[in-house]
């Protein structure tokens, strides 16, 4: 069981502390993952909300902790296709709420959806992947010295 918090912060992907990543929860029963995802300047294009392509990380990063939730932090999704819609904008500073879901995962294709919603309840944006199961990756060893 993946428990909030699990796989992010400091113990977390590099990707997690650029996107402001924090895994909430996983229902097991409907294999959704549930994160908070809080928008960095950094993200945003002039217009003050985040650029089109980095929306897509936060789609993958729900979608990909909803499958390695599902396998107990055993594997991890490997994207072959993304597809996604952008509905509204993600703007600087607020806080976004993702929900990933594995739609079906079998042993050579895992289908998943991801929507990031406003804290309101808004859809912003949704998506749909096709990935390959692979074994979760690790960090590289620390260095001493």
């Amino acid at each position: 069981m993946i428990k909030s918090g699990d796989w992010t912060g400091e113990d977390g992907s590099p990707h997690t502390a650029l996107l402001g990543s924090e895994l909430l929860g996983f229902d097991e029963e409907t294999s959704t993952a549930t994160m908070r995802f809080t928008v960095k300047p950094e993200m945003c294009t002039w217009r003050g909300g985040v650029q089109g392509g980095l929306v897509a990380g936060y789609l993958d990063d729900v979608m990909g902790y909803a499958y390695v939730s599902a396998t107990g932090g055993e594997q991890a999704p490997l994207n072959l296709e993304i597809s996604m819609q952008l509905l509204g904008l993600l703007t600087e500073g607020s806080t976004i709420i993702g929900k990933g879901r594995v739609v079906r995962g079998g042993r050579r294709v895992i289908f998943l959806e991801g929507e990031l919603l406003s804290e309101e309840g808004q859809v912003l944006a949704r998506s749909t992947s096709t990935a390959i199961p692979t074994a979760r990756p690790v960090p590289p060893p620390q260095e001493i010295g």
